[in-house]
């Protein structure tokens, strides 16, 4: 599975953004797809996972209300929809699959998409 992150950019907070995950290859509508993101001098921490019937989903507590992850198998596309951003949410955004295993830990994807830089300004 190769994975391309796009739709990122700068926004002013309150704003909003959505970044999209498209991926190659037909393994991708067995897979869980998660969104990650690493902001300068910080870790990289889990932001949204979606499993690959799109029926289960799981969102970190900093985002919860204001983010959401959707699919869309027959593009090969997953979303991140993002509303309401917050300058604390500006990061590298990365996406990431992992073939029928549902988990949000970063270790446990083995395919990773390139990341896209969202800034909010406050």
């Amino acid at each position: 599975v190769q994975l391309q992150a796009s739709g990122g950019g700068l926004v002013q907070a309150g704003g909003s953004l959505r970044l999209s995950c498209a991926a190659s290859g037909r393994t991708f509508s067995t897979s869980t797809v998660g969104w990650f993101r690493q902001a300068p001098g910080k870790e990289r921490e889990f932001v949204a996972a979606i499993g690959w019937s799109a029926g289960r989903t799981y969102y970190a507590d900093s985002v919860k209300g204001r983010f959401t992850i959707s699919r869309d198998n027959a593009k090969n596309t997953v979303y991140l929809q993002m509303n309401s951003l917050k300058p604390e949410d500006t990061a590298v955004y990365y996406c990431a699959a992992e073939r029928f295993q549902w988990t949000t830990i970063a270790t446990e994807y083995h395919y990773w998409g390139q990341g896209t830089l969202v800034t909010v300004s406050s």
